[in-house]
């Protein structure tokens, strides 16, 4: 059986965001009680922990003399990075099975000087949703969960404690394998756990939009298959258009025992790119 074109049609270039309704914003706007806002975004700089040959150079331009009689001076900043590190969203132009991306498109036909022509990270729309924080490495009884280990539906269910996954949600997991961010990056790069297989299928299954860990890509590295590496964020991108958020800071609403919250994940609209830097918020 074919996996294209996509169940929203073979023009379709917002995958499972499609999930995401204007009832569902206003329900999900109703968990607001405290006003509380927790950002997962970490600080990116050149010295994050990066998927091998990513690079991120930031410099400060020559100054320029102050003009007018106001004297007024600025200073700019120019940045040469790819979007595909840090805190960021992916975009359905990411990952593909062989030659073809999301609905099928081969990407001979799409790939373009600066990107994509179809499915870039601006044909995306911006989210605000219900976002789920699951706390896997609480229900495992570990401060971190070690890298290939497979996060299952049972976990989840576990995590969930009685709350009910709604089409459009967002699931984020939390490992604990965020903490090596700051305490050991190159840790923090090597290898990661994440959700397998059955939980990639339990969450298509429940018409999630979103989803995103505390880890630099999505799914264990190892992988469970050692044939198939990073088959759980392919197999979401490009056979069901389900968005995938790397490198979250989780710590601070874990700490904070929060599970449900209204999510805002506004990007970029990059022509073309394949992903963008996002400082995605939690409001309780």
């Amino acid at each position: 059986m074919s996996w294209y074109p996509s169940r929203y049609g073979p023009d379709d270039e917002a995958g499972a965001l499609n999930q995401i309704t204007a009832e569902g914003v206003v329900a999900a706007a109703g968990l607001v009680r405290s006003g509380r806002v927790f950002d997962l975004a970490h600080t990116l700089h050149a010295d994050v922990p990066v998927f091998p040959g990513r690079t991120y150079t930031q410099v400060l331009q020559p100054d320029q003399e102050p003009v007018g009689s106001n004297r007024v001076h600025w200073v700019v900043e120019q940045i040469t990075a790819t979007q595909q590190m840090g805190t960021h969203v992916d975009g359905l132009n990411h990952l593909h099975d062989g030659d073809r991306t999301y609905n099928g498109h081969r990407l001979a036909d799409i790939r373009t000087p600066y990107g994509t022509s179809r499915l870039g990270i601006e044909t995306l729309p911006q989210v605000v949703t219900r976002g789920l924080c699951l706390d896997v490495a609480a229900v495992r009884g570990v401060d971190r969960l070690a890298p290939g280990d497979v996060i299952t539906p049972e976990d989840a269910e576990k995590a969930l404690d009685g709350l009910a996954v709604r089409p459009g949600d967002a699931v984020l997991f939390s490992t604990g394998h965020g903490s090596l961010w700051y305490d050991d990056p190159a840790g923090y790069a090597a290898g990661e756990p994440g959700p397998g297989t059955a939980l990639a299928d339990w969450l298509v299954a429940h018409r999630v939009a979103l989803t995103g860990c505390d880890t630099w890509s999505y799914g264990p590295y190892p992988a469970e298959d050692p044939d198939a590496p990073f088959v759980v964020p392919q197999t979401l991108n490009t056979r069901h258009g389900v968005v995938v958020v790397e490198n979250l800071r989780l710590a601070g609403l874990v700490a904070a025992g929060v599970t449900e919250f209204l999510l805002v994940l506004a990007h970029a609209k990059l022509c073309g790119a394949t992903g963008a830097w996002v400082a995605p918020l939690a409001v309780v």
